[in-house]
Order: C-alpha cells, then sequence, then structure tokens
C-alpha cells in the first residue's frame, strides 16, 4: 500500500511541469516595448510568476551612453572592487564532490579593464559579480548615471531594492544553474547576457545533491587549489549543466523544457522570483540589476510543497 501510494506521488510530480506549462509558462520569453505601468507589472508578471523582456526601459540613464571600458578606467579606474577568480569561470558551482565558491580579490578596478582589455594578464577568469549591492558600496562614482531603483517596479512592489549590483566579467564567466528568493530586473547597459531559464514547476525534474563547501585559493605561483570550509554545513546544489546534461545520471532532465533568451543592450529582464537561471555572457558585458525581495505568500508556500515532496519522494 504504501509503494503504491509513493509511485502515486512520484507519477503525479511528473506530471505536474506539464500541466503547469500549459497553464502559465509561455513558449517563449515575451518582450514588452515599453516599461508596463505598475498595475499592469504586478497583475500581468509579477502575480503569473511569469518572465519579459523590456525593452526601452533604460533610455534615460545616461550608463547607456557613457558606459564603456574607457568610460569606466576614467571615472572609476581607481575604485578597488571584489573580483571573483576561478580556473574555469564557474563561480559557486559544483566540482567532483565539492561546491566550490571562487577565490576572492580585492584589484583596482583598472586591473580587471586591464584584463578585459588585453593590455594584462591575470590567472584564472574575473567576474565582477559581488552581490551585496556592490554598485553602492564599491562604485558611487558610477551612481550618477543611472535610477538607484526602478520606480514602476517599486511601487508595484511596494518596497525599495534590497540591492543593486554590478556585474562585469569575461565571456567565460558562468553563472551555474540555480534560484533566488528575490524578484530580479536585470539590465543590460552594454554587450548580451544569454539566459536559460526553468520555471518553479520544473523542480521535480531538475536534481539537487548535498555538497562539502570549498573555496578556491589562488596560489603564489598562479595556480588554483580547493580548501574546504570545515565549520559550514554541506550546501544543497543543482549538479547538473544544463548546456551538456548528463542524462545517463539525472534521466528526468530531459523532461523538462528550458526557455533560452537574450538580453540585449538597453534591455531589461524581469526574472520572477524562484525561476531557476543560467547565465553567460559576451566578454566585457556590463550590467546592474536590482533585486527585491519576494514575498513569503502562498506562492513560496506552494514551492516548497513542490520541493519537499519532490526530495522526499526520491525523484532527486
Amino acid at each position: 500500500m504504501a509503494d503504491a501510494a509513493l509511485d502515486a506521488v512520484r507519477r503525479e510530480l511528473r506530471e505536474f511541469p506539464a500541466a503547469a506549462r500549459e497553464l502559465s509558462v509561455p513558449l517563449a520569453v515575451p518582450y514588452l516595448d515599453k516599461p508596463p505601468g505598475p498595475l499592469h507589472f504586478y497583475r500581468d508578471w509579477v502575480c503569473p510568476n511569469r518572465p519579459c523582456i523590456i525593452r526601452n526601459a533604460l533610455q534615460h540613464w545616461p550608463a547607456l551612453q557613457k558606459w564603456s571600458l574607457p568610460y569606466l578606467r576614467a571615472t572609476a579606474g581607481s575604485a578597488e572592487v571584489s573580483v571573483a577568480v576561478t580556473p574555469d569561470g564557474y563561480a559557486d558551482a559544483v566540482r567532483g564532490d565539492r561546491f566550490v565558491m571562487p577565490a576572492e580579490r580585492r584589484l583596482p578596478l583598472s586591473c580587471v579593464l586591464d584584463v578585459l582589455e588585453g593590455r594584462a594578464q591575470h590567472p584564472g577568469v574575473l567576474y565582477v559579480q559581488k552581490q551585496c549591492s556592490n554598485l553602492l558600496t564599491e562604485l558611487p562614482q558610477l551612481l550618477p548615471d543611472l535610477e538607484p531603483h526602478v520606480p514602476w517596479a517599486s511601487e508595484a512592489l511596494g518596497k525599495m531594492p534590497d540591492a543593486v549590483n554590478f556585474w562585469l566579467g569575461e565571456a567565460a564567466a558562468v553563472t551555474s544553474l540555480h534560484k533566488d528568493h528575490y524578484e530580479n530586473l536585470y539590465c543590460v547597459v552594454s554587450g548580451e547576457k544569454h539566459f536559460l531559464l526553468h520555471p518553479p514547476s520544473d523542480r521535480p525534474f531538475i536534481p539537487y545533491e548535498l555538497y562539502t563547501p570549498a573555496t578556491y585559493q589562488l596560489t603564489k605561483e598562479g595556480s588554483f587549489k580547493m580548501v574546504d570550509e570545515e565549520a559550514m554545513e554541506k550546501v544543497p546544489w543543482i549538479p547538473l549543466d544544463p548546456l551538456a546534461p548528463d542524462l545517463a545520471q539525472y534521466p528526468s532532465y530531459s523532461q523538462a523544457q528550458a526557455l533560452h533568451c537574450t538580453v540585449q543592450t538597453g534591455e531589461m529582464l524581469y526574472l520572477p522570483a524562484l525561476w531557476f537561471h543560467h547565465v553567460q555572457q559576451s566578454h566585457g558585458c556590463m550590467a546592474v540589476n536590482f533585486w527585491y525581495d519576494m514575498e513569503y505568500d502562498l506562492k513560496y508556500s506552494y514551492f516548497q510543497l513542490l520541493d519537499s515532496l519532490t526530495k522526499a519522494s526520491g525523484l532527486n
């Protein structure tokens, strides 16, 4: 009897993502030709938890005309920034039986720009990706070039962003598949970002495992070694690379259906909370994103139930 009940739960979980897609997941990420009003944004995108790409949302930012690598050098080249350094471009990712975080170095922005422009070399792959409002704390010189928040989104969500983050890196810098508990407005100022997306309803097909956390350390000789973080608990993370999934090990992923989109210069992606995303970028891409804390409402509770049932039924 217990086995039959467990099989029934697994069957329902496997069928759920397709039913959710038919009801609410678009076949492709829709485009809006202009920013929506607050009511429109909340009603048509936030409430149904649907992504969209918004054109003409950044046209009034001076950054869109000003920002280039030479401009960053002239305006903020002496500013010291936190830089993630990895041997292969993957920060916060599974490597073997470890969840590995990047080596973090404090470098003048000009040193990062030297590498991006081919004037200098540095071991590994560099990515300015500090996610604790690094634009506000590390690069205040750039603040006059953009808005401190997205007014129509702030009004719709009834709050100001928790963080405003600046992103700049090499083309080899990749963000592994994960999800965030934020309503994310991701603005590309120069270059382009390539997103692979899964809705939260695909959770039964997306594997999670627990990993010992470790951090890359950069040696004086310029090589990398992994050092375990002894005091930290194991980290749940997605071991699968959606660009080259190991379907022999994770066969259920073949039933997931990813959305692919490219966010180009001057465009803004609304990435709803709890959507899984994997990100690549063009070399020297410059972006700013606004993280608004999600509402921990019934949608969140439903996802937690889906996540718990997936784990308890052994679908992982």
